[in-house]
């Protein structure tokens, strides 16, 4: 049982890139999903969740009109698309994944405070020229 975070890599400023976190062991479709980031030596901050049972997503304000996250329930995996990156974006990307919330917990954004089952292992993103 585990999750797998993938996708990150060195992309130019105003790059796109896809983050994949994949469930293994367990139906990852009944699971909210929260995508949190961490910068050494700063605390980790929630960036988006989709909630469980293809419920509604949430993006965070520094995400906000760039980030987009969806599932593909077929593949067990939950997406996190970012646009138009700059080096603020600099970061180790986790994704974690939760049974049993609420809705409303993903949207208002208290997902992110909540105890998470399962965490995928972190995905390097640089954003540099």
């Amino acid at each position: 049982v585990q999750l797998q975070a993938s996708g990150g890599g060195l992309v130019q400023p105003g790059g796109s890139l896809r983050l994949s976190c994949a469930a293994s062991g367990f139906t990852l479709q009944y699971y909210a999903v929260g995508w949190f980031r961490q910068v050494p030596g700063k605390e980790r901050e929630g960036v988006s969740c989709i909630a469980s049972s293809d419920g509604p997503t949430y993006v965070t304000e520094s995400g906000k009109g760039r980030f987009t996250i969806s599932r593909d329930n077929a593949k067990n995996t939950v997406y996190l698309y970012m646009n138009s990156l700059s080096p603020d974006d600099t970061a180790v990307y986790y994704c974690a994944a939760v049974y049993g919330t609420s809705w409303d917990m993903c949207t208002s954004g208290a997902l992110f405070g909540n105890e998470f089952e399962y965490w995928g292992q972190g995905t390097q993103v640089t954003v540099s020229s």
